[in-house]
């Protein structure tokens, strides 16, 4: 179950492109979410005109502002600003911000704590999701447990296994072939007991970066 938004504007941009940041087919970072989720009174926060900006064009938003999104800036006020500023330890910089893509199980923008189901997720998008994932140019791909569960229930992702099945540094591979590796992650929401297991994830991110 889940709250979509009500901005207009909003809604119209994620019409026009269903990801953030670089399109998924050109992508070698992809990371996997649930929903995006905006502050109810997106619209009236000084920060609006810079959403706007960013689904825009997340590339050269990045480039621009030197943050890889909106929600880093003074003035947002809202949900999802704990998950962006653990991704920013990852130490991507602007300079890759052309080998990111931001995709999540629903295509449109969301509002307050929603709890997905397989019958809120539409078909024809989680095809898509599985396109980028497996046929497009990403090379490292980043699930969390309970996007994975929610993908896995779905029964369009048949390579997408009940758990993890072998370590690659403190990450652990969903699948991989030789052009592509599909790891389990910690959400970056996460904080307290899941501190330390997100740093040790995050430094084998890292290594990834650099090669």
């Amino acid at each position: 179950m889940y709250q979509k938004h009500s901005s207009k504007i909003l809604n119209e941009l994620f019409q026009e492109k269903t990801f953030q940041g670089v399109s998924p087919e050109k992508a070698k970072f992809l990371f996997v979410g649930l929903d995006a989720n905006y502050a109810d009174n997106i619209e009236s926060q000084i920060i609006f005109d810079k959403i706007i900006e960013y689904h825009s064009d997340g590339v050269s938003f990045w480039q621009k502002y030197k943050v890889h999104h909106p929600f880093l800036l003074d003035g947002y006020n809202g949900d999802g600003k704990k998950y962006h500023k653990n991704f920013t330890r990852l130490g991507f910089q602007e300079k890759d911000a052309n080998l990111i893509s931001f995709i999540e199980l629903l295509p449109f923008p969301t509002v307050g704590r929603n709890k997905l189901t397989v019958s809120d997720l539409p078909v024809n998008h989680l095809g898509k999701i599985n396109n980028w994932i497996i046929n497009d140019s990403a090379k490292f791909i980043f699930i969390s447990s309970g996007v994975a569960n929610l993908m896995r229930k779905s029964g369009q992702f048949s390579w997408l296994p009940e758990k993890p099945k072998e370590h690659f540094g403190n990450l652990r591979i969903f699948w991989q072939d030789e052009t592509k590796t599909v790891f389990s992650h910690l959400h970056f929401s996460n904080y307290g007991k899941f501190e330390e297991q997100m740093l040790l994830e995050t430094q084998t991110i890292k290594d990834l970066i650099e090669n």
